[in-house]
Order: C-alpha cells, then structure tokens, then sequence
C-alpha cells in the first residue's frame, strides 16, 4: 500500500475531546506539557481546546502565545455561528479568533435529523450558517478545517443533504473536509463503502474523526485512509468521551509499519511513541494500560515456555515487528508456566549467566514452580526472581538477619483511629539493631521500624518510597484464614521495583515483600558501585 500516499497529516485532539473523558481533569500546565510534548514529536496539528467554552482553554492559548510551538500547528476548535446572529457578532467565533491561532476547526451539523431537532432550523438555513461561518474565519486565519459532525450517520439517513452540507463547506473555502463519525456506531465496511462514494463528489482535502464505541475507530481510521483521507484526528491512548476517540498509538505505527505511509517525522517519532503515551498517561493521572498494543507493557511479553524458546531464537516467531521500533522492550516473565528457556532469558536480562541445561537452571525452575504452587506469583515480581535466582546460585550474601519483631495494634476508643506500633530486631555485621516505630497501620509500622533500625548503616534505603501495595485474597474459600499475597511496588529517584510475599498471615506476607524491596534496593547500589 505504500503507493497510496505521500504523507498523512495527523492532527491530535487529546487536549480537546480526549479531556472530555469522564474521569480525565487537567490544569493550564498540564496541557502546555502535552503540547510541548506533541510538538517535539512532530504531530502537523494540536487542537488545543474550545476558547468559547470554558475560561481555562482561553488560558491556555494565552500561555502558548508565549511560548511558541517550533513545528505544530496550535489549533483552536468551535461551532458554526447561532442561527440567530450573524459570524461577527457570535461570541463563540470572536473567542475563536482572540485565540490568536492561525488554524481554526469548526463542526457543523451534517445530520438532518440534528438540524431539525437539536437545532431546530430549516435546512436551508443549516447550510448558510455553514458557508457564512467558513467564508468569514478565512479572511481572518490562514486555514479552516471543517469537521462534519455525525457525518456517516447524516450520509446513512438522508445522502443528499449530508452531501450538500460537504459542499458548502468547500464552496466557502475549507482547506479540509473532516468526515466524523460522533456516535462511533459506523461499522468498517460502511466506512469504507461511503467514502468511496463521497471522495468523487467533492474537491476539498479529507480527513477522518472516528470513536470508539463499537471498538472500530483504529479499524475506521486505517480504512479511510486507505480510500483517500489525508488527516487522522485520534487522541493519545484513546482518551475521549464514552469509549474514546480513535487511539493514534496505535494508528500510527500501524500507517508507518504496516501500510508504509509517512507521518508525522516517520521512525524517529516512532520510537519516541512508547515514552508519549506513558508520559501522557502521567501527566492525566492514568495508570497504564499495559495490554495496549504497540506502546503497553505487555505488548510484547512472553510468558509460556515454548514462546520463550522460539522468541531467543527468532523474536518474529511471536512479534509482529521489533518493540524498540515504537520505543518499547521485550519482556521475559517467570510463571508457573515457565521453562527453562524463560529462567535463561530472565537470568541474562537481569545480568546472570545460567547455563540451559545446568543443574542450577532445573533447581530454579522447580523452586519457582513449588513457590508459584504455594501463591507467589513472579511474572510482576521481577526483584523477588532476582534474589531468588542468586539465593539459588549461591551468589546471595543477605544484608541482615532478622532476630524478630512484634506488631501491636491497638484500638483505645471506639470513635479513634487505631494505634499501630512495631518493634523490630535485626542483625548487621554482628551488630544487633532493636527499635521501634509507630505508623498509619500494621505494615506502615512495621515498614518504620525496620528503615530506622537499618539506616545507621545502610544510609541509602532512605530514598526508597512504597509507591504501590496490593493485596489479593487466595483461597477466599478459607475466610480470614485465607492465604494472602502481596504485592510491593517501591521506587527510588532512578528507577521502579516490585516484590511479593505470600503468607496465610498478611503481616508475614507484608514482610517478605518488605525485605525484598530493601535489599533489592541495597543489591542495586552494589551493581551501581561495580562492587
């Protein structure tokens, strides 16, 4: 297909429609980070939000006049003008044009059953709104786009009018013509069948603004462009309102890699996508969707036996393309399902030299599987399997050697918080720490003590924060006394680990998960040092 087209121009709309997620609020500042952002990676458009609708968009197109884009172009988006007022009095189009950008996108109704119903104007009426709007912002900005709202499902119910509607738009100077499909109910055939029915009829440039909402936008998306639409509008990570906008993480590696057409600055935007999609994910306060194809963790994780195996001899044998192409990695993890060819590629990832067919490789196999049999679970565990791997290989010295602790929680008052308080005793170098701590709860305490009873010695385990912590009930059948797992996630200034224990006492099980946090952490530093 890599005759098909030069180039396509992606336009971004994440800080439009993708913030009108439910559960997405951002400030001033976070939209400036993403528009920096795009821009480095050279998205042609970013539609930076509705200046007419709310305070805060109007803020930040003040900011980014301030703060020049070096190769996007800013985009400011609004509707056609009232039917009772004319362009120059609408206030809406004055805050378009205040906005002080020199693309401006505009949605018109498209769908007759809108204009009657919604609007509640003839006909007629819709399609002079339309070219009045247009003809007016291009003797002020250098280009319009227009974004033909519900356009498939106006296309379906009445062909002529959704048509005629195209046509105004171009007769009054629209250097694009986008084809929306708002309620994301088209199906990929129709999309298809239409556009090549549309594409003769009108002149103007073709873009394509799908959503998700019967999970076909990336599908609509490619399809369009493969009959003739230039500009993909798509959101990072999907983000939009119900189930999403069209999810430009995947569409496009998907037009570089697999229908081999340009965008944006080909693969070297390409592998910076990965980094886009999580750094955008911070920014919004969203955790990552590690099964998001191309840029989520899993992507390109491999897990049971004979697909390790065939991955370390050739990786196409389970990739559909190399993941540093996106800027993501291969991840080996360690299950009950694991062979030896998982243990192997692990031990090298994390710099350990086991041989295949050792005696250690079987040892550790088998300790894994006995443990995952118990409830430990590895593959998001990735410290807890380093220790292991080294405990079982003899390389392992242990920082310290617990003499014992005691955990009191203790409730005084039936309207106060409880009281938790741990005291610990451990063993460094012969040197016996014994303190106590207070904390939040049980495992806050006990968290406490053991940094303040280490750190004389151990100084850097300060900089280690629990960032996560999760706790999944094993054999609920058994009630309280139900086996018990837990999950640690710590982090430091560098980088993120996770440790598991797994106990029918969740304190026990907190502690194992506890201990290999923080000597992960202090076996990091000995790596560091070249120690």
């Amino acid at each position: 297909m890599g005759d098909l087209m030069d180039k396509v121009l992606i336009y971004d709309t994440t800080l439009r429609d993708g913030t009108q997620a439910e559960d997405i609020s951002v400030t001033v500042n976070d939209k400036i980070k993403i528009a920096k952002k795009l821009d480095e990676m050279c998205f042609d458009y970013i539609e930076g939000g509705w200046p007419g609708s709310n305070p805060k968009d109007m803020d930040f197109f003040n900011a980014l006049k301030k703060e020049k884009l070096s190769y996007s172009k800013l985009t400011a988006f609004g509707s056609t003008h009232r039917a009772d007022l004319s362009p120059d009095k609408d206030p809406n189009i004055k805050a378009l044009l205040s906005s002080g950008v020199s693309v401006v996108t505009i949605f018109g109704k498209t769908w007759d059953f809108h204009v009657t119903d919604a609007l509640s104007i003839p006909l007629e009426k819709n399609l002079e709104i339309i070219y009045n709007t247009i003809s007016y912002l291009k003797k002020h900005v250098d280009e319009v786009i227009y974004d033909a709202e519900h356009f498939f499902d106006g296309y379906k119910n009445n062909r002529e009018y959704a048509i005629k509607t195209l046509k105004a738009a171009q007769e009054a100077g629209a250097d694009w013509i986008v084809l929306c499909d708002t309620n994301g109910g088209t199906l990929t055939f129709e999309i298809e069948d239409i556009i090549k029915e549309v594409k003769p009829e009108i002149n103007s440039k073709i873009g394509i603004h799908t959503h998700n909402d019967t999970d076909l936008a990336v599908a609509n998306t490619l399809y369009a462009v493969k009959h003739g639409a230039t500009m993909v509008q798509g959101t990072i990570n999907g983000f939009g309102e119900r189930c999403g906008n069209a999810n430009l993480c995947s569409i496009i590696p998907n037009l570089i890699l697999k229908m081999k057409i340009n965008c944006l600055n080909g693969l070297e935007s390409l592998k910076k996508l990965t980094y886009l999609s999580r750094y955008v994910n911070e920014i919004l306060n969203k955790r990552h969707n590690r099964h998001q194809p191309y840029v989520g963790t899993s992507a390109f994780t491999h897990k049971g036996g004979v697909h390790v195996s065939a991955v370390r001899k050739a990786p196409e044998t389970y990739e559909h393309i190399n993941p540093e192409l996106v800027g993501n990695r291969r991840k080996i993890v360690i299950s009950d399902l694991s062979g030896k060819s998982n243990i192997l590629s692990k031990a090298e990832e994390l710099g350990l030299q086991i041989d295949i067919d050792s005696k250690l490789a079987k040892e550790v196999l088998q300790k894994i599987k006995d443990l995952e049999n118990k409830g430990f679970q590895f593959e998001g565990a990735d410290a807890s399997f380093e220790i292991l791997v080294r405990k079982a290989a003899g390389v392992y010295k242990p920082f310290f050697e617990l003499i014992g602790f005691r955990v009191i929680d203790e409730k005084r008052k039936g309207d106060k918080e409880p009281i938790a308080e741990a005291t610990i005793m451990v063993k460094v170098n012969d040197i016996i720490e014994h303190t106590a701590s207070i904390g939040d709860g049980p495992v806050n305490a006990l968290d406490n003590a053991m940094r303040k009873a280490l750190k004389k010695i151990y100084p850097e385990i300060e900089s280690v924060k629990l960032s996560d912590y999760k706790v999944r009930i094993l054999s609920s059948e058994q009630g309280t006394a139900a086996l018990t797992r837990v999950l640690i996630e710590s982090e430091d200034e560098e980088d993120k680990w996770t440790t598991v224990g797994v106990s029918q006492n969740i304190i026990e099980a907190s502690w194992q998960a506890l201990v290999d946090s923080l000597e992960y952490k202090l076996l990091k530093e000995i790596k560091k040092n070249g120690k």
